[in-house]
């Protein structure tokens, strides 16, 4: 059960009276906004208010010496409840804006005394009366002396002539107005065509510091409140929020008819998770829990074509798994999805109306891949764990990001495993999590989990949280946790945390806290240390280690790994880069006990072996670590895979590649051994080992193929898979038939792709002709969607002009979104320069590429080897308007740099990336700015891989490809 929330009864009652007021005056004042228009958007200057003049804010210069030049807010104040009305107009006025108008009365209450109100506002005019300030109960406000905004901090400060009486309630009132832009911040405009009609959406993205543009609102996570929500829309619309609706009324505004929506207080709950949209979509609802309202919410054609009944279907299993899980019961008395036209993230968990991507909610079983319908089974799996984990409970502020977004990242996969058992979920982790991270991490320029609160202020830092550290390290050392202490004993320890601290917030080590009390409360888990300094080890210090086992003497060592042995990690580590290592480990296919590695040198008996025995350590990639052996027990294992792979599971075959690889990136171990480890793969039929194969080869591919060395490549490549082809090509009847298997399926795509990549006989033909017989019927598309990608791919790389154009022409007019992506993506492969150069010039047109999809279609082009220096030179060209643009996203943004840059392995690129970094540095890279650090640290560990491993590498593809 959920902490009951009180307020004190003067409270209680301003609050009733606040919400009379809102009631009665909204047609009034909605009538002023109707009549109002954005003028004079440079800077005001300063006034004073009275409350009956209407002064004009001021923008003050920054300095930094007052309250208002830091990023953080005060704790003299402490808000408890909004009532919020916002009238969002889906046509444009006579200036051609889209705006929204609003007003606001938040109640707050003094905790220490000042004579200042500072409350962020960001991008938004007041208007009307501007800025009120009342006391509820007994207590008499202070005059507002004048007011202002900051903008480099985003507030809105009011300096009043007396202060604030301490333990007193507080409203101020506050009329705004602010463009309903399309730039996915804040409030913010999505535009769609349906039927030839231009649609406009209302809709917002709050997380992580947007919400100040929509209201004036005090916005951090620690700030939780309760929000009363009224909406005015159109007639034809439907307005929806956090709450259910309680009441829907037509109205007339200066003989302009319109509705009034009013929600539900919601729970005490923080800003960025707010959410509200006005559209004319339509939903369908499940029936399942009669206490439980659930809808899925997108364009009317895509629910009348059943787009959105796949995702309704899992809804249900998945959130009755979570309250199980958790043991407590979903917090609120709805839960909408929404699939959206324009969404800059995949997705975003806001409480009770979570909004999507429209491919990442809305699934055509005969249109969408096998991928499509995992993706969103995970996105759904990962936006409703955070309905508990992150929203009931919230962690107090963005440094412990980790922990929120690791954890979501990780039980997804639980949650997605639950509503499809057949698809083996829970071993992709590794895939998509475990060993991604693993490259980021082992960067000398990379992060802990948990940065110290002063690390993360502003809003591009922020942002910057948001990364693959944030996500797939945290799943995996909360995976490990979870392994170690036992799937039930993590689940009490999660459910009792959630519980204790329900409506509120928290910092990570009150998670320890509970898991804790669980460990002490199972006599059957024994840990060596606390959970506290156990996990303090791999969530304050950076990286993770290379555990070294010799299987001569037993002797088990540990380092901090690094993809570069000669970087220098300058930031400084109270543990000296040492951790307290669980292993898993197996002898001669044998389970052993847990061994605990808690020093950098330790000696375990039990791990020599002789003759032909061999030992595996961190069965199933429990650990977050990589491991090494002496070479002679790498050799045993190279024999064991070579004469019987099948005796090591899946996921170690995919793990032994994937360290081999890295190790000797590393220059642990030599390049011929990484490369020998996948000379049995002309035996291997399942996934997973390849795709860690084919991930770790196209380091050698970004690395080599502008260069001699590629024709080799290709021919041994060519080798390997080729039974993989033959294979599937029979158990699917010559392609007529897709395999049973999920992972099968994927494999199917990696055995095509690559055999027509190397000149597999017969493969590219095939491509073609399923290309050709599409073009020749455009109605009537005979590709299987799990192949869509590779084919239209491919087939644009091998085709030319025709090819392109059939692609932007069924691109443009494609009504699913998976389907637009598919082919977004594909139009990148074409090898002809003009084509590309014409498509990045298209990302610069919000009509051609949908903002969303501009960073992504620019990160696409660049994965062409011909078009990578096209991209590179477009970005270096137009920095400054795709800063203005995207700076501010997390992801996409992140994702760039790295994108354009992950082929570099010269000293001139080198330079190059280092000189677009000098000839910005006054623009700035916003969320990137990490991703930039860590460009320049990879390619410099290129340029050393390349100059030491050509040669070798060169002459062992030749030998082995004849």
């Amino acid at each position: 059960m959920g902490k009951v929330y009180y307020i004190s009864k003067n409270v209680g009652i301003g609050l009733f009276v606040l919400a009379a007021i809102a009631l009665t005056t909204i047609i009034a004042l909605s009538i002023a906004y109707h009549k109002e228009r954005i003028k004079n958007r440079g800077r005001p200057g300063d006034g004073a208010s009275d409350n009956t003049s209407v002064p004009t804010p001021s923008t003050t210069p920054f300095t930094s010496k007052d309250p208002w030049d830091h990023y953080r807010l005060p704790d003299s104040l402490f808000p408890i409840s909004y009532n919020l009305t916002l009238w969002p107009r889906l046509e444009p006025n006579a200036d051609g804006l889209y705006i929204f108008t609003g007003n606001s009365a938040v109640v707050f209450k003094c905790v220490k005394e000042t004579d200042l109100v500072i409350i962020h506002s960001n991008k938004l005019n007041l208007t009307g009366n501007q800025v009120k300030l009342s006391g509820l109960g007994d207590a008499s406000a202070p005059t507002v002396d004048k007011f202002w905004f900051v903008v480099k901090t985003e507030y809105l400060v009011l300096q009043l002539r007396s202060s604030l009486a301490v333990g007193a309630s507080y409203v101020l009132h506050t009329e705004f107005q602010g463009e309903l832009a399309d730039d996915l911040e804040g409030f913010y405009r999505s535009e769609y065509t349906e039927d030839g009609v231009k649609k406009i959406v209302a809709t917002s993205q709050m997380q992580a510091t947007f919400a100040r543009k929509a209201f004036p609102c005090f916005d951090e996570p620690a700030m939780k409140a309760i929000f009363n929500v009224t909406i005015i829309h159109n007639p034809g619309t439907v307005a929806l929020s956090n709450s259910r609706e309680t009441d829907t009324a037509d109205s007339v505004i200066d003989g302009i008819p319109i509705k009034v929506t009013t929600f539900e207080p919601t729970k005490r709950m923080s800003s960025y998770l707010l959410a509200f949209i006005v559209s004319d979509f339509v939903s369908i609802q499940s029936n399942q829990n009669s206490n439980l309202l659930v809808r899925i919410w997108a364009r009317k054609k895509a629910i009348n074509d059943g787009h959105g009944d796949y995702a309704l279907s899992v809804t249900g299993p998945i959130l009755q798994f979570y309250e199980e899980y958790y043991s407590a019961a979903y917090p609120l008395s709805k839960s909408d999805q929404i699939a959206l036209p324009d969404f800059n993230a995949g997705a975003m968990e806001n409480w009770g109306l979570v909004t999507y991507r429209e491919t990442a909610l809305l699934y055509d079983p005969f249109v969408s891949s096998t991928a499509n319908k995992e993706g969103i089974t995970s996105i759904i799996a990962h936006e409703l764990a955070h309905m508990w984990f992150g929203n009931l409970v919230t962690t107090r502020w963005w440094n412990d990001l980790w922990l929120n977004e690791g954890f979501a990242s990780y039980v997804e996969y639980l949650g997605a495993d639950h509503a499809e058992p057949t698809w083996d979920m829970k071993d992709q982790i590794v895939l998509y999590d475990v060993h991604k991270v693993f490259a980021v991490d082992a960067l000398a320029s990379s992060h802990p989990l948990s940065r110290r609160e002063e690390e993360v202020n502003e809003p591009s830092q922020i942002s910057e949280m948001f990364n693959t550290i944030s996500y797939s390290k945290g799943a995996a050392v909360l995976r490990m946790l979870s392994e170690f202490l036992t799937e039930p004993v993590f689940a009490r320890g999660l459910s009792s945390y959630l519980n204790t601290f329900a409506f509120s917030n928290t910092v990570y080590t009150d998670l320890w806290d509970h898991l804790q009390q669980a460990v002490e409360n199972t006599a059957s888990v024994q840990i060596p240390h606390t959970v506290h300094d156990i996990m303090n080890r791999w969530t304050l210090q950076m990286g993770f280690p290379v555990i070294t086992i010799d299987t001569q003497t037993g002797r088990i060592t540990q380092k901090h790994f690094l993809l570069d042995p000669e970087s220098v990690v300058h930031r400084p580590s109270q543990f000296n880069y040492t951790w307290f290592v669980p292993v898993k480990w197996m002898k001669t296919g044998v389970e052993q006990q847990q061994y605990w590695l808690l020093q950098k040198t330790d000696t375990n008996s039990q791990m020599r072996v002789s003759g032909n025995d061999w030992v595996l350590a961190n069965t199933n990639v429990s650990g977050y670590f990589r491991v090494n052996y002496d070479l002679g027990n790498w050799e045993r294992l190279l024999s064991l895979l070579s004469t019987n792979h099948q005796a090591l599971s899946v996921i170690n075959r995919a793990q032994i590649i994937d360290d081999a690889f890295n190790l000797a990136r590393a220059k642990i171990v030599s390049t011929t051994l990484a490369l020998t480890t996948t000379k049995y793969l002309h035996k291997e039929r399942d996934y997973m080992p390849w795709e860690s194969a084919l991930r770790n080869l196209d380091y050698y591919i970004l690395m080599f193929d502008r260069t001699e060395v590629y024709g080799a490549f290709q021919a041994y490549l060519k080798k390997q898979i080729q039974p993989l082809f033959g294979h599937f090509k029979s158990i699917t009847a010559n392609w007529t038939k897709i395999p049973e298997g999920h992972t099968d399926q994927y494999n199917q795509i990696n055995a095509i792709a690559i055999a027509c990549d190397v000149g597999v006989e017969g493969c590219r033909e095939l491509i073609k002709s399923w290309y050709r017989q599409w073009m020749e019927n455009p109605s009537h598309n005979l590709i299987h969607p799990n192949l869509k990608s590779t084919v239209y791919c491919r087939a644009i790389a091998y085709g030319g002009v025709k090819e392109w154009d059939f692609a932007w022409t069924m691109f443009k007019n494609a009504t699913l979104a998976s389907e637009a992506s598919r082919l977004r993506a594909a139009m990148a492969c074409t090898k002809l320069p003009w084509l590309l150069n014409r498509y990045l010039e298209y990302t610069l047109d919000p009509t051609k590429i949908r903002k969303q999809d501009a960073t992504s279609t620019i990160r696409v082009i660049a994965q062409n080897v011909v078009g990578m220096p096209l991209a590179w030179n477009f970005i270096r060209a137009k920095w400054s308007y795709i800063f203005q643009q995207y700076g501010k996203g997390s992801f996409s943004f992140t994702n760039l740099v790295a994108g354009l840059t992950m082929r570099f392995s010269t000293e001139f690129e080198l330079q190059e990336l280092k000189q677009f970094k000098e000839d910005n540095l006054h623009i700035g890279f916003g969320s990137a700015t990490m991703a930039l650090e860590q460009a320049i640290e990879k390619i410099t560990s290129n340029i050393k891989w390349v100059r030491d491993n050509k040669a070798h590498v060169h002459k062992w593809l030749t030998d082995e490809s004849t």
